[in-house]
């Protein structure tokens, strides 16, 4: 059974910096492509960040410009969004993704609160 745990979402002023975590567990992890989502309320789910399996492929979102960086570390079966100089408008549950190279399903983690103070 395939399992996205997220953590480290919290409270942060404006300007401020958190690090999420994704711990994936039923899969072959270091195979499968990794992604971040986020959805604010009354808003759409949007794409923030992916990365493939060997780390060779980054791709952003717009919005990010240069303020979040995605990662992985296959070796703990993690992935991390480093989210720097955070801004009120990014306030969204985030939801970490897996897609499973063999199947292509799409796998998602139960969410983790980010919300930036002003």
């Amino acid at each position: 059974q395939v399992q996205l745990v997220e953590s480290g979402g919290g409270l942060v002023q404006a300007g401020g910096s958190l690090r999420l975590s994704c711990a994936a567990s039923g899969s072959v992890f270091s195979s499968n492509r990794m992604g971040w989502y986020r959805q604010a309320p009354g808003k759409q789910r949007e794409l923030v960040a992916t990365i493939t399996s060997g780390g060779g492929t980054i791709n952003y979102a717009g919005f990010v410009k240069g303020r979040f960086t995605i990662s992985r570390d296959n070796a703990k079966n993690t992935a991390y969004l480093q989210m720097n100089s955070l801004r009120p408008e990014d306030t969204a549950v985030y939801y970490c993704t897996m897609v499973d190279h063999i199947s292509l399903q799409n796998y998602w983690g139960q969410g983790t609160q980010v919300t930036v103070s002003s």
